[in-house]
């Protein structure tokens, strides 16, 4: 019987709505299922019965069954509400009931599309990223004295994007090309390997469902032919699957101890497993198959295939830092089987590279000083010898140079940037990414062999590595070559594998994307903050370009679709003494366009929300900060007016601190936000002109805003952000955009941008117990990590799901990416004048930036 009647003999509507889930949970959960149901928050109590099924189940359970379990899970514990009003209607349940049963007698192509509609029953996560180029990457080669473009030598299918190449032996390609699957696709012999007629390359590929893994390309040298493999084809699905990234693939064994073969082996770096502990990275080295079991980046295999050589946290923990990461470099043995024999060798190295089994290639960062407490990292390439442990210095410190590939003992290619730019204008040549060859036995003043400069001069390179016995050497590249001035980057959605199984995830290529609450527009803001894109049934186009000296920031769609307003930040920047001002572009996805300004008095007003109905909205904002413009959260009580409304605004949190990133939940009951209240009191006010951190996610009540409610924390002894949080439709969970797994490459071998925002990491899910919020003393510890990125992920929005017809299964119907438009950027990403754009830098552009 339900606690009103039981408390107060009260018989409503809902008094059998109660019954029946009751019914529902002992049907699915078993006699005891109530009772389990009253002892467990509902994310726990969902697990614990989809697990029981599966088990019971086990490989008979089909997705249709998998979705039936899911969908009386839920209607059962919405009839079991404590608050009768929360509770579905007769009607409601029958409905979906029906939806059920009318999937299950669908013709096999419409189950398909149900399936993937009920794949996505709690909606779609949509993301964008920082550092991922517009234009796809590639990986090339050139011989060691190139003279022209037509020298550079393709390695993949140009599927994609590739990168971060490493040469496969020949013997060891001898052994893959005996696999079933390798030996099936093309025949290829070892006479064919040892005339050079076939060739190896392991690199990262994003080409499938998005996930940045390794796979395994085979290139015909007679017709220039490329054959590309998936790891999980190649060595079995068991270890190659599901949500994850890997990086660094390269070969180890291939040698005899005494009268026993060490076979070849794939080694390799992944985040497939998770980790407990917050901040710890969750890349581990593992040998096909086999873990180390501690947190490593780069490994390298030496010439003899016997040892590996890793970039570790081993000695220490991540501070935050997403630049020079300072790790200690180690190496072990590739063959386990008297123990790994893991030591020490290099204090503060990283992205080792072997030159023998004596000698080993490194770089290092050196931080110096500069006025006004910035701090500016140099970097150069060392070389350690092990017998006698010596370290020399090969590259000169008037250059940055970093990502060594050794040739030999004394013969290093790095990728060096000769003068940084202060991205103050267009770069000149000096100032890409290039790679060039050192040698220690060369005589003082000679020059280095340039390689990159003669074949594209203004276009960065990344990453190389050593192929055709040193004859060529590999990195990659933008595909920019493609594009002329002025030609337009499209922007895509892209569909990401989601480890969340009824929730969709979606990269966007804009900034900021933000959803109206229907899921029917999609708006983001263009890489330069200038223009504001809208994407919807009619196709992609601008309805704000701003060519002034302010950008535009953070767009976000007013909860009431009727009222089609879009709200976005106009101003210089989120500094707090800068003036950001929230404006409403309204009729945003119609024919005529107006926009109307809504704060004023140069205060730095951001991240409007608003309520459900779309009556007032939440932001925050520096007005009542003092002299240090502390930021808290207001309301304004007229979304549509603004500050020339009557009684305008109310104060919803004050204090000493940063509230930020507020967003009002689907009920209207709660506020979620970001805030930096638990920051400890010796911790420094700011980090280069930002917030330091210390960011934790709380939700505030704002019908009572004493309540308020610590639900995610950033650990009080480091600067940890946990920023953007967002409610999920049904409000039981939070996404946010988080520092949580450190980082899974070494950043100094990626692009970075001018506009790129504050680093944040990936995307993370967090359940809430929506019935025991207000008994909540401490945050909720439990989180799910969604993304797997070596990218910066952030300001994600998520959004239910269309249902009305087979083509809103398809977020590209949905939302259709292609512009109806001609734009043309103020900075493209090609000039006229050739090259790259500042845009797109080869270096960091900040002097400090740690997290």
């Amino acid at each position: 019987m339900p606690p009103e009647y039981i408390e107060r003999y009260q018989i409503t509507s809902k008094f059998d709505v109660f019954s029946l889930g009751v019914i529902i949970i002992r049907i699915i959960a078993g006699d005891e299922g109530y009772s389990k149901c009253a002892d467990m928050s509902s994310p726990d109590f969902r697990e614990h019965v989809r697990e029981n099924w599966e088990k019971r189940m086990e490989a008979t359970m089909s997705w249709h069954t998998s979705e039936q379990i899911e969908m009386c899970i839920e209607i059962g514990l919405r009839c079991v509400e404590l608050d009768r009003e929360r509770r579905p209607t007769i009607a409601e349940i029958v409905d979906e009931l029906n939806k059920v049963d009318s999937a299950e007698s669908s013709l096999a192509g419409q189950v398909t599309k149900k399936k993937n509609l009920y794949s996505e029953r709690r909606g779609r996560i949509v993301f964008s990223t920082a550092y991922r180029p517009p234009v796809p990457f590639d990986i090339f080669a050139c011989p060691f004295s190139p003279s022209c473009t037509n020298e550079e030598l393709h390695l993949t299918d140009g599927v994609s994007y590739n990168y971060n190449g490493c040469s496969i032996p020949p013997a060891a390609l001898k052994t893959l090309l005996k696999n079933p699957k390798l030996a099936e696709e093309d025949g290829t012999t070892d006479a064919d390997v040892d005339a050079g007629h076939v060739s190896g390359l392991i690199f990262v590929s994003e080409r499938n469902d998005g996930l940045e893994i390794l796979h395994i390309a085979l290139h015909f040298n007679v017709d220039s032919r490329v054959k590309v493999f998936a790891l999980a084809d190649i060595f079995g699905a068991a270890n190659f699957i599901g949500p994850r990234l890997e990086d660094s693939g390269c070969i180890g064994g291939g040698y005899n101890v005494g009268s026993r073969m060490v076979g070849h082996s794939l080694i390799y770096t992944s985040t497939k497993e998770p980790v407990q502990q917050c901040r710890s990275p969750w890349t581990v080295v593992y040998k096909t198959n086999l873990s180390t079991g501690v947190f490593d980046l780069s490994p390298a295999v030496s010439p003899s295939g016997k040892m590996v050589a890793v970039a570790s946290f081993q000695s220490k923990s991540w501070n935050g830092e997403i630049e020079n990461l300072k790790t200690d470099i180690y190496v072990m043995n590739v063959d386990g089987e008297d123990g790994l024999g893991r030591k020490l060798l290099i204090k503060n190295g990283g992205w080792p590279s072997w030159g023998s089994d004596n000698i080993i290639f490194f770089h290092r960062g050196t931080e110096k000083t500069l006025p006004f407490n910035m701090v500016e990292t140099a970097w150069g390439v060392f070389r350690y010898k092990i017998s006698t442990e010596e370290t020399m210095e090969v590259t000169p410190k008037e250059l940055d140079a970093v990502t060594p590939a050794a040739i030999s003992e004394t013969k290093v290619a790095v990728a060096t940037i000769r003068q940084k730019s202060r991205f103050d204008n267009v770069r000149v040549e000096v100032q890409y990414r290039h790679i060039e060859i050192f040698d220690t036995n060369n005589a003082p003043g000679m020059q280095p062999v340039q390689i990159t400069q003669k074949t594209r001069p203004k276009t960065d390179h990344y990453n190389p590595f050593v192929r055709d016995n040193g004859g060529r050497i590999g990195y990659h590249r933008c595909r920019s070559d493609l594009l002329q001035h002025g030609d337009h980057i499209p922007s895509n959605l892209h569909k990401i594998v989601s480890p969340v199984k009824d929730v969709g995830l979606y990269r966007v290529s804009g900034l900021s994307p933000t959803i109206s609450k229907d899921g029917s527009k999609l708006a983001f803001v263009d890489g330069e903050f200038k223009a504001v894109w809208v994407a919807d049934h009619r196709g992609l186009r601008i309805v704000y370009d701003y060519r002034g000296p302010h950008r535009v920031f953070s767009p976000v769609w007013n909860q009431n679709p009727d009222k089609d307003i879009l709200y976005v930040c106009i101003g210089t920047s989120f500094n707090a003494d800068k003036t950001l001002e929230i404006y409403a572009i309204n009729n945003a996805s119609g024919d005529v366009v107006q926009r109307q300004r809504l704060t004023y008095g140069g205060y730095n007003n951001a991240f409007p929300s608003s309520s459900p109905d779309g009556s007032k909205f939440v932001f925050r904002s520096t007005r009542d900060g003092g002299v240090k413009k502390y930021k808290n959260l207001h309301i304004m009580l007229e979304a549509e007016n603004g500050q020339s409304g009557i009684g305008w605004e109310t104060r919803l949190t004050k204090g000493p601190w940063t509230d930020t990133h507020c967003q009002w939940s689907p009920t209207g009951d709660w506020i979620v936000f970001s805030s930096t209240r638990g920051k400890p009191r010796d911790a420094d006010e700011l980090d280069n002109g930002l917030d330091p951190g210390y960011f934790s996610v709380y939700l505030v009540k704002p019908s009572d805003p004493m309540v308020v409610i610590r639900v995610m924390d950033s650990m009080g002894d480091l600067g940890g952000h946990i920023n953007h949080p967002v409610f999920s439709p049904d409000g039981r969970s939070i996404a946010v955009t988080a520092d949580l797994a450190a980082v899974s490459v070494d950043p100094i071998s990626l692009p970075m941008f001018m506009h790129a925002v504050r680093p944040y990491g990936d995307i993370f899910m967090i359940d809430l117990d929506t019935d025991n919020l207000k008994n909540i003393n401490n945050f909720i510890k439990g989180f799910r990590r969604i993304t797997h990125s070596r990218y910066e992920c952030g300001t994600p929005a998520w959004t239910t799901t269309l249902m009305a017809t087979a083509t809103d299964l398809d977020a590209q119907a949905q939302w259709n990416m292609l512009p109806n438009t001609t734009y043309t950027p103020a900075c493209p990403y090609v000039h006229l004048y050739g090259g790259e754009s500042w845009h797109m830098t080869g270096h960091l552009f900040i002097p400090k930036r740690s997290c």
